[in-house]
C-alpha cells in the first residue's frame, strides 16, 4: 500500500477517489441546505436527522473529515512533486499557452477553500458538537420552545456582510476549483477515453450549479434580514 502512494499514478488516484467522495458530499450538503429556502420544517428534520443518525455521526462524518484532510494534503504533495519533476523548465514554460488559469492555480484556490472550511467548521460543526457531545442536549431545540434550532443558527450566521461576503467568494473559488477538478478526477482513473467532451461539460455544469445553489443561499438569507 505504501508503494502504491509512493508511485505519481497511485497519488492521482488516490487523489481522484477522494474527489469524487468530496462532490458527492457537496450534492447531499445543498440538497438539504436548499430546503432552508422554501421550508423551514423540512431543513430542521432534515439537520435534526443528520446530526442525530449515528451511522452519519459515528461512520460517515469521520470519513468525511479525513476525506477533507486527505484532499488537501495530498493536493499539496502533488503540487510539490510536479514542480520539483518540472525544475528549472517550469519556470520557463509559458504556461499560458500551455494551461488554463485554473489547472495553473488549483493550489491557491484550494488553500482558499480550505479557510473556507475552517470558516464553515467554527460556524456550525464545532458548535454543533459543544451542544450535543460538551453540554449534552441532543433534542436539537431552542432552549425553553419546541422548536430546532438549526434553521435560526443556519440564517443567524447570514446577517453579517463580510461573512456572507466571504461564503459568496469561496464558493465561486470553489466553482473554479472544481471546474478543472472534475475533469481532472476522471482523467486520472482512465475513464476520459471517448468521453472527454461529455464529462468536459457534465464537468461545467457541476462546477456552476452546486456553488450557485451555496451562493443562493447565502444571499437569500442575508437579503431576507437586511429587508426585513
Amino acid at each position: 500500500m505504501s508503494g502504491f502512494f509512493k508511485s505519481s499514478i497511485g497519488r492521482k488516484v488516490a487523489m481522484a477517489l477522494s474527489a469524487f467522495f468530496l462532490m458527492f458530499f457537496l450534492i447531499i450538503h445543498l440538497a438539504v441546505n436548499i430546503t432552508s429556502l422554501f421550508s423551514e420544517e423540512l431543513f430542521n428534520d432534515l439537520s435534526h436527522f443528520m446530526g442525530t443518525n449515528p451511522l452519519v455521526q459515528f461512520a460517515l462524518q469521520p470519513v468525511l473529515i479525513f476525506g477533507v484532510v486527505f484532499h488537501f494534503v495530498m493536493g499539496f504533495v502533488l503540487e510539490v512533486k510536479n514542480k520539483k519533476a518540472n525544475g528549472v523548465s517550469y519556470a520557463k514554460n509559458n504556461g499560458a499557452a500551455n494551461s488554463t488559469w485554473m489547472s495553473r492555480n488549483m493550489i491557491y484556490s484550494g488553500l482558499v477553500i480550505l479557510a473556507f472550511i475552517v470558516l464553515h467548521f467554527i460556524d456550525f460543526w464545532i458548535p454543533e458538537l459543544s451542544v450535543k457531545y460538551v453540554a449534552g442536549d441532543m433534542s436539537g431545540l431552542i432552549e425553553g420552545t419546541q422548536n430546532f434550532r438549526y434553521f435560526e443558527e443556519l440564517t443567524h450566521k447570514f446577517h453579517s456582510h463580510l461573512r456572507t461576503i466571504a461564503y459568496v467568494v469561496s464558493f465561486i473559488l470553489l466553482g473554479l476549483h472544481l471546474a478543472h477538478g472534475f475533469t481532472s478526477a476522471f482523467q486520472s482513473m482512465g475513464v476520459t477515453a471517448g468521453r472527454k467532451k461529455r464529462l468536459q461539460n457534465i464537468g461545467k455544469a457541476y462546477s456552476i450549479l452546486i456553488p450557485l445553489g451555496f451562493i443562493i443561499i447565502a444571499l437569500f438569507h442575508h437579503l431576507k434580514h437586511v429587508l426585513s
